[in-house]
C-alpha cells in the first residue's frame, strides 16, 4: 500500500482541491469580518465626531462611553478611551474622499491607524493604502517603508527607464523604483559584489518584499552560452503581472555607460534562448551603488532595450531632507498651474 492510498494521510494528493476551497473560504470569512469590523469602527467614529462637533458630548464623555462598554460588555475588545478616539480621527481623515473609503475596508485596524497617523497628506495616505493592500505588507513592513519615504521618493525619485521600456511595458513604471532599501543586510563599509550578492541570496524574502510581491525568484549567477562561451546573470526573476523575466545586473560602485552594453547582451540572450512564446520581452536593471542622473539620461536615451537604472542604499534616507523636496517639487508644480 502506497503513501496517498492511506487514509488520512497528508500526503494524499487527492483531496487538494477541498483543501483548497476551504482554505480560500476562510481567507473570505476573514476578509469579510475585518470588513465588518472596519465598517463598525467607522460607524462609531462618525456617530463620536457628530456628538462632539455639535458640542452635545465633552471629552469626558467619550471616556464614560468607554467606560460604560467595559462593564456592560466585558468581552468587548478594543473599545478603550484612546481607541474611540482614534476611530473618530479615522472617521474625520476620510469622510467625503471616495477614492479611500473602499480600500481601508480592505485592510486591518492596525495597518489603518499606522497609515492615518504617520500619513500627513491625503494623497501620501491613499499611496500607503493602494500599496498595502496591493502588496499585502505586514505591519512591520508599512512601518519600514514610511521611514524610507517610500512616497517621497516616488514622487520626486521616478524610475529612470528607457524609451523602450515606457513604449513596450507602459505599466512598468509603477512597478520599478529609482532606488531600493537594502538596510537589511547590514553590508559592510567598503563591500564588494560578492558581499552583495551573497547578501541578497542569504535575506531573499526581504529582498522579494523590496522589490514587489510579483517578482519570483528564477536563479542565481544564472548560466547563458552565447557562441561557445560561458556567460553568468547575476540575479534572474519573473514577474507575475508584466509576465516577463527581469534580469538584474549587480554594481557595487557607480553607474558608468558601458554597464548598459553587457545587460542589452544579456538581454538579448534571455529573449532569443529563454523567452517562451507567451511572455513579454525580458527587462534589466542595474543595480548599482550610486549614479548620476545625467548620465543615467544620456545612457539610456538611445538604448534599445527596456532596461533602467537603479541604485541600492544601505542606510534608510533622510526622510526630513525628501519632505523638503516634496514640498518644493509639489511648489514648483502648482506655480506651473498644475493641480495635485
Amino acid at each position: 500500500m502506497n503513501a496517498s492510498s492511506v487514509p488520512g494521510n497528508a500526503a494524499d494528493d487527492r483531496f487538494n482541491e477541498v483543501l483548497a476551497l476551504i482554505h480560500s473560504a476562510k481567507q473570505q470569512a476573514m476578509q469579510a469580518v475585518n470588513t465588518q469590523l472596519i465598517e463598525l469602527y467607522w460607524q462609531v467614529g462618525a456617530y463620536i465626531s457628530r456628538k462632539l462637533e455639535k458640542a452635545e458630548w465633552g471629552d469626558s464623555v467619550v471616556s464614560q462611553l468607554a467606560e460604560h462598554l467595559a462593564q456592560t460588555q466585558p468581552g468587548l475588545r478594543g473599545f478603550t478611551r484612546p481607541n474611540l478616539f482614534r476611530m473618530r480621527q479615522f472617521y474625520e481623515t476620510y469622510r467625503g474622499d471616495e477614492k479611500v473609503s473602499p480600500l481601508v475596508r480592505q485592510i486591518s485596524w492596525t495597518h489603518n491607524l499606522v497609515i492615518f497617523s504617520l500619513g500627513k497628506l491625503p494623497e501620501e495616505r491613499e499611496f500607503y493604502l493602494r500599496m498595502a493592500v496591493q502588496e499585502k505588507w505586514s505591519k512591520r513592513e508599512l512601518e519600514r517603508q514610511f521611514k524610507a519615504a517610500l512616497f517621497e521618493r516616488s514622487v520626486t525619485q521616478p524610475a529612470k527607464t528607457s524609451a523602450v521600456l515606457r513604449q513596450t511595458h507602459p505599466e512598468a513604471l509603477d512597478v520599478f523604483r529609482d532606488a531600493y532599501m537594502l538596510e537589511f543586510l547590514d553590508l559592510p563599509t567598503g563591500h564588494g559584489e560578492t558581499d552583495l550578492h551573497k547578501g541578497l541570496l542569504a535575506r531573499l524574502k526581504e529582498f522579494l518584499i523590496e522589490l514587489g510581491r510579483d517578482f519570483c525568484f528564477v536563479g542565481s549567477e544564472h548560466p547563458m552560452q552565447v557562441g561557445g562561451r560561458d556567460f553568468a546573470l547575476d540575479l534572474l526573476f519573473f514577474h507575475r503581472g508584466l509576465n516577463c523575466l527581469v534580469a538584474i545586473e549587480l554594481k557595487v560602485g557607480r553607474f558608468e555607460p558601458e554597464y548598459l552594453g553587457k545587460l542589452n547582451f544579456y538581454l538579448e540572450a534571455l529573449d532569443r534562448k529563454e523567452r517562451k512564446p507567451h511572455e513579454n520581452p525580458a527587462i534589466g536593471v542595474l543595480l548599482c551603488a550610486s549614479k548620476d542622473d545625467e548620465v543615467v539620461e544620456y545612457a539610456l536615451n538611445r538604448s534599445l532595450s527596456p532596461a533602467l537604472i537603479a541604485e541600492y542604499q544601505v542606510q534608510l534616507p533622510d526622510k526630513q531632507l525628501l519632505q523638503a523636496k516634496l514640498h518644493e517639487f509639489y511648489a514648483l508644480n502648482v506655480a506651473q498651474g498644475e493641480e495635485y
